[in-house]
């Protein structure tokens, strides 16, 4: 039988989903088909509406290797496995004679531990385990999510949290999931055979497509033991976002709460003199973290200094004695000992890691007082240590023995694809090396009409934003704005100060458009509700810049209050500008521009979601259009109609609006 192409396999499975065939979609499986066939790397940006799920999924089936495509949202992720997938593999089973089997697979804290569930939970103060259903009030929250997850692990197959609706808070979680490194090991748990997180690693191995997370790709990546089944082919999916996810799992964190704890467990494990060692080392740190130390520590203090090495060397004396001391009279003893060394191994790798002073790490103090009270005063201190940059561990441990596919909306910035390339580790497009990754960028472009879809307008008349300065002129502009739109908008602001004022003044101004803010509801009823009423703004940062999909008339205005910059005193980004410029090279585009930058293309991507969304994005910062750096941003950002002319803005934007109206009417 003769094999069947690429075209005849995308076809049936557009037509299984029931989508449309796009030019940009069919490109990009021709793309992702090459470099599987020549093992060679891709970054491939596909606009919203492409279809980029089946434009990797089709091309990967057909190869008949194993593929793991990793994501960073639990949305693309049911996606795929609830939607895509299924779908896709029906539709090829007939051509390709076959149907690839496909699996999720997560970190084992997102699986519900059964030894935690019927045993108990280690307690940090007395012997052994305590019963969590006993120990919670019935009626507190606590004691209500507790009785659904131990009626819930009755009845589900998969014992993963994200499958618990609704779900429960972390506090609850936590009783009932344990780490990797507190987990006793399936030859040595009661529960070994009917562990939910073994389950999932074995559908996983016996599965042609896993599903996973940017996380545990981090983590198969840094460990070194993989966690991920061994495969040809990497999908990294919203790729976008695997620097962050990556530096964050690289991140360590020591506080004087979480070395307390790891003493209380530790201390009726071992003997008197290392109990009374750990227990001193962590008295000493625990008085300097009350002192007010800067934010990033170029150089470690003497003083701080010595208190790490102490503490270090007290837990590396607790860790030997742990495994070398039984006590058959602890209930459970091997997992309270498990936990107790999962606690200190930690606070000994992140002493140890601050004490070694790598030039390669950044080290900071953070003060995180919400209540500004003196009772938080200790469990809102923290000693935070991360990776300067994790682009040679990317270029060592991605792309090596694998074909690596990297796709998104935004991954072309400024024109070309060498700023997101960099930061994952690869040279230019086209450089040649014997140890370098050899790369292909390709832009696949939107079925969206971009330059009659939207407009792009630049407040060019306001002043020039001051850090954290109120912005007076701002506020007018954006009031107006919102008026002239009849609602109908995403506020995205660069600092949640920013949006929660701009909120306040709105409500106070316009109280006929509902503001809505982040953090006043959870997240996704923020976003019901604002897709739910034509009417009402929605305000927020960080998420919201990348997280909302509303296609239709509920989000026609999207403003923007500046260019998203790092603040000067993020440690982590203003080592990374730094260390390029002591380098030779120019340190704000690398880093504060390119961070920008992606985020301004993320957040002007909510604004059309479909082909008959109309609207604006609104830029309320003149250093868009007057900054050197501004044509990058502007290209960076999808083709749309750019002006400066805000009369131009409010008639479209009260065209839009009355178009909008007409349409509901009738």
């Amino acid at each position: 039988m003769t094999k069947p192409s690429l075209p005849e396999l995308l076809h049936a499975a557009v037509t299984a989903v029931g989508g449309m065939e796009r030019p940009g979609q069919v490109t990009m499986a021709q793309a992702v088909e090459q470099v599987i066939d020549d093992g060679s790397h891709l970054l491939v940006q596909a606009g919203t509406g492409t279809g980029k799920s089946l434009g990797y999924l089709v091309p990967a089936l057909a190869h008949g290797e194993r593929v793991v495509v990793a994501t960073a949202t639990l949305a693309l992720q049911r996606q795929l496995v609830e939607r895509d997938l299924p779908r896709t593999v029906e539709a090829l089973h007939p051509l390709l004679r076959r149907r690839p089997e496909f699996a999720m697979l997560k970190g084992r804290s997102n699986y519900l531990c059964l030894h935690r569930l019927h045993e108990g939970v280690p307690q940090d103060e007395e012997e052994g385990l305590f019963d969590q259903f006993e120990a919670a009030a019935p009626t507190s929250k606590l004691g209500q999510d507790l009785i659904r997850l131990r009626d819930w692990s009755q009845e589900t197959e998969t014992g993963d949290r994200d499958d618990l609706t609704p779900g429960v808070s972390d506090r609850a979680w936590s009783q009932i999931s344990v780490s990797s490194r507190e987990c006793l090991g399936a030859s040595k748990c009661a529960y070994g055979a009917e562990c939910f997180a073994e389950m999932a690693r074995e559908r996983a191995k016996l599965s042609e497509v896993v599903v996973t997370n940017h996380a545990l790709l981090a983590i198969d990546a840094i460990e070194g033991a993989p966690v991920l089944p061994q495969h040809e082919v990497l999908i990294v999916d919203e790729a976008h976002e695997l620097v962050s996810r990556v530096t964050g799992v690289a991140t360590g964190e020591l506080t004087p709460g979480q070395v307390n704890r790891a003493v209380r467990r530790a201390a009726k494990l071992v003997n008197e003199k290392a109990a009374d060692q750990l227990q001193t080392a962590a008295e000493g740190f625990e008085r300097l973290m009350e002192l007010a130390l800067p934010g990033r520590l170029e150089e470690i203090p003497e003083d701080l200094g010595y208190a790490l090495m102490a503490l270090r060397d007290a837990a590396r004396t607790v860790i030997s004695a742990i495994g070398s001391t039984r006590d058959k009279s602890v209930q459970d003893e091997d997992a309270v000992r498990k936990q107790a060394l999962a606690s200190v191994e930690t606070v000994h790798d992140v002493a140890e890691r601050i004490s070694n002073g790598s030039e390669w790490d950044v080290v900071w103090y953070e003060r995180h007082d919400p209540r500004g009270g003196a009772a938080y005063r200790h469990s809102g201190a923290s000693l935070r240590v991360a990776p300067m940059s994790v682009s040679g561990l990317l270029r060592e441990k991605l792309f090596a023995d694998r074909s690596v596919v990297l796709t998104s909306a935004t991954l072309k910035l400024g024109g070309d694809f060498n700023g997101v390339g960099a930061s994952l580790g690869l040279a230019p497009e086209g450089t040649e090396g014997e140890d370098l990754p050899q790369w292909k960028g390709v832009d696949v472009g939107s079925p969206f009409d971009y330059p009659k879809q939207g407009i792009l307008y630049v407040a060019k008349h306001l002043a020039r934003p001051a850090r954290d300065g109120d912005r007076a002129d701002m506020l007018d502009e954006l009031t107006e704005l919102i008026q002239a739109a009849g609602g109908r908008t995403l506020g995205l602001f660069s600092s949640m100060r920013a949006a929660q004022l701009a909120a306040e003044e709105l409500r106070v101004r316009s109280p006929e458009f509902p503001i809505l803010l982040q953090g006043e509801e959870t997240l996704g009823e923020l976003i019901k509700n604002f897709a739910a009423d034509p009417k009402t703004c929605l305000f927020g940062t960080l998420s919201l810049w990348q997280g909302v999909d509303v296609p239709g008339p509920s989000c026609q205005l999207v403003v923007m209050d500046k260019i998203p910059f790092p603040r000067p005193d993020d440690p982590v980004m203003s080592a990374r500008q730094k260390a390029v410029e002591d380098a030779g090279g120019n340190g704000f585009m690398a880093v504060a521009a390119t961070h920008a930058a992606l985020l301004m293309a993320q957040g002007a991507g909510r604004l059309v979601r479909a082909s008959g969304d109309r609207g604006v994005v609104a830029v309320l910062d003149q250093r868009l259009a007057t900054a050197r750096y501004g044509s990058y941003l502007k290209a960076s950002l999808p083709d749309f109609w750019y002006t400066t002319d805000r009369n131009q803005v409010r008639k479209s934007l009260a065209a839009i609006d009355q178009a909008a109206r007409q349409t509901e009417e009738a």
